[in-house]
């Protein structure tokens, strides 16, 4: 078994999770709750639920791919969801970077998990 793909799902999994349950609580209730109109509030809330798919499937992915009969089908698999995490955390980055205020990496910690993730994954599917 590819032990880095394993914990690249390992992390995957966790952060999933932590998006399903924590960010439910942190941004998709209150997104909810806000007085922005139906159209934009619903489609937010969808991009959220779409963004916990992409998370979770390509945790999926990442346990897929470490399992040596599956290695050399899933690598590309593997290489595209690993560049989909190492993007989705340069998102963050940049928008923390681009936005006026201070200490917005540490307010959107996002990154942290999800450069790792990706890293962890991309290595270990060109090995």
């Amino acid at each position: 078994m590819n032990k880095l793909l394993l914990s690249a799902s390992i992390l995957a999994t966790a952060t999933t999770a932590i998006h399903a349950f924590a960010g439910g609580a942190d941004v998709a209730t209150p997104l909810l709750a806000s007085q922005l109109s139906e159209e934009p509030r619903l489609t937010l809330y969808a991009v959220w639920h779409m963004a916990t798919v992409a998370l979770g499937l390509s945790a999926v992915a990442f346990f897929v791919g470490a399992m040596p009969r599956y290695a050399a089908g899933g690598r590309s698999m593997v290489q595209f969801a690993a560049l989909l995490w190492l993007a989705f955390g340069a998102v963050f980055i940049v928008v923390a970077a681009t936005q006026p205020g201070s200490n917005l990496l540490f307010k959107l910690p996002q990154w942290v998990l999800l450069i790792p993730a990706g890293l962890l994954a991309m290595v270990g599917a060109n090995r």
